[in-house]
């Protein structure tokens, strides 16, 4: 049942973005290279800082679908590795086709000591903070709204944002029994601070035990 609803998830975000979604506008890819350059004068603040939150994410989900992958035949690094560049349209296929997984693993790849460390989950909380101190201090609300209603890739790069902030507690309770976490407030406090709660997330969550439940021992 899980696996259809994440197949309609990802086929009805598919359809209505390239079906129902604002038109692209001609600036649309001068845009992208501007933000992606940090050319960003006379670009709203809250674009610039969405922008870079998208790039945040993917590193937050990395630190849980890789370990996650780590006890899964499925391999989860394709699915993260294309998130960095269609978020949400790459990870919800992973989450359709992995099997719940709270098991502990054998043993940790580099990779997994580096997505373990708390310093990681700090340095995304930092950014994650500093972003949206600058969109809410600097953004031009208004602009922004007349944006996501006129601009497909502002307007689908939101709706991206929200699906990975609402689609983070699918890897996040497996990740929580995994280390034997029961703490159903902090659970909520991921869900009620967008993008900061995971990294918060991140940045307490107990070590990792590595054990033998797991099949998998690599992520790649």
């Amino acid at each position: 049942m899980y696996r259809s609803i994440f197949w309609g998830l990802w086929l009805g975000f598919v359809l209505y973005a390239f079906i129902l979604a604002p038109p692209n506008r001609p600036d649309t890819a001068d845009l992208i290279l501007r933000l992606s350059t940090g050319d960003w004068q006379g670009i709203n603040p809250i674009v610039i800082a969405l922008f870079n939150a998208m790039g945040i994410w993917p590193m937050v989900y990395a630190a849980l679908a890789l370990v996650d992958g780590a006890g899964q035949k499925l391999r989860a690094w394709p699915f993260v590795g294309a998130s960095f560049a269609v978020g949400a349209f790459a990870l919800l296929p992973y989450l359709a086709l992995r099997q719940p997984n709270s098991g502990s693993i054998d043993a940790k790849s580099s990779l997994l000591r580096l997505l373990e460390s708390r310093w990681l989950g700090a340095v995304l909380g930092a950014g994650a903070i500093a972003l949206a101190a600058f969109a809410l201090l600097n953004g031009d609300w208004t602009d922004f709204w007349q944006q996501w209603q006129t601009s497909r890739f502002i307007h689908v790069m939101s709706l991206d944002f929200c699906a990975l902030w609402l689609l983070f507690p699918v890897l996040l309770r497996d990740d929580m029994a995994r280390r034997g976490m029961t703490q159903g407030w902090m659970a909520a406090a991921m869900l009620a601070l967008p993008l900061v709660g995971a990294c918060l997330y991140l940045t307490l969550r107990p070590p990792l035990a590595e054990g033998s439940e797991a099949e998998g021992v690599a992520v790649s």
